[in-house]
């Protein structure tokens, strides 16, 4: 799917920061990109954790919530028994990161839900599952993102979803040129991106998470 991408992680500053402890970053392994999203993190200097488990939830210092099936992980949370662990550790300000499921996961509002699926909180945002087309409409595209240096960063799409509208606390970070929808947003120590970053070699996202973990503010 993605070609003709130049790799960026070998560029200064995105292995990691000298003298500065490697933190522990885990990824929500109950389905999706989850080898993805630990090659990255280890790429940008962090130790990533497999979480399955509220104890293994415990251990971490931030949290990814990789790309995948948003109803499938809603599912597998509420087996697990996280829905609530999660949801604490969110508004206590755990640095959390969603892509694309992820990013449904962290929205404070779905006007399409699946029946019976919740999400997590964390972002005052409206998010529109699937709103970019199916798997076939998948695609790749040039982004500017606010908080990283460098070109152009090129994200990949595939059944992605975007949002609709934002609170005011909410800092959009990129928007989609083709369309004007919102694909990239903080609050606090919340990030979500419509997109995944976890499917390419630029590593810049990852090491804007990475720096939010290690930022005790």
């Amino acid at each position: 799917m993605v070609t003709g991408l130049t790799g960026l992680a070998g560029q200064p500053g995105l292995a990691g920061q000298p003298g500065l402890a490697a933190p522990s970053v885990g990824v929500l392994a109950l389905q999706g990109d989850v080898a993805e999203h630990m090659r990255a993190l280890r790429a940008c200097g962090a130790t990533p954790t497999a979480v399955r488990r509220p104890e293994e939830l415990d251990r971490v210092d931030g949290l990814i919530i990789p790309g995948g099936e948003s109803t499938t992980i809603w599912k597998l949370i509420d087996i697990f028994g996280l829905a609530e662990p999660l949801r604490k550790r969110i508004a206590d300000g755990m640095p959390v990161f969603g892509s694309c499921a992820g990013l449904i996961m962290l929205a404070a509002r779905l006007p399409d839900p699946a029946a019976g699926q919740q999400t997590l909180g964390g972002i005052d945002m409206t998010v529109r599952r699937n709103a970019f087309g199916r798997q076939v409409d998948s695609f790749e595209r040039d982004l500017d993102v606010k908080g990283i240096d460098g070109p152009p960063y090129r994200a990949v799409f595939i059944r992605a979803p975007w949002v609709d509208e934002v609170g005011p606390a909410v800092e959009i970070l990129a928007t989609d040129p083709g369309t004007s929808r919102i694909v990239a947003v903080r609050q606090g120590r919340a990030l979500a991106t419509s997109f995944h970053p976890e499917l390419t070699p630029d590593w810049r996202i990852h090491k804007m998470f990475v720096d939010m973990v290690r930022d005790p503010a």
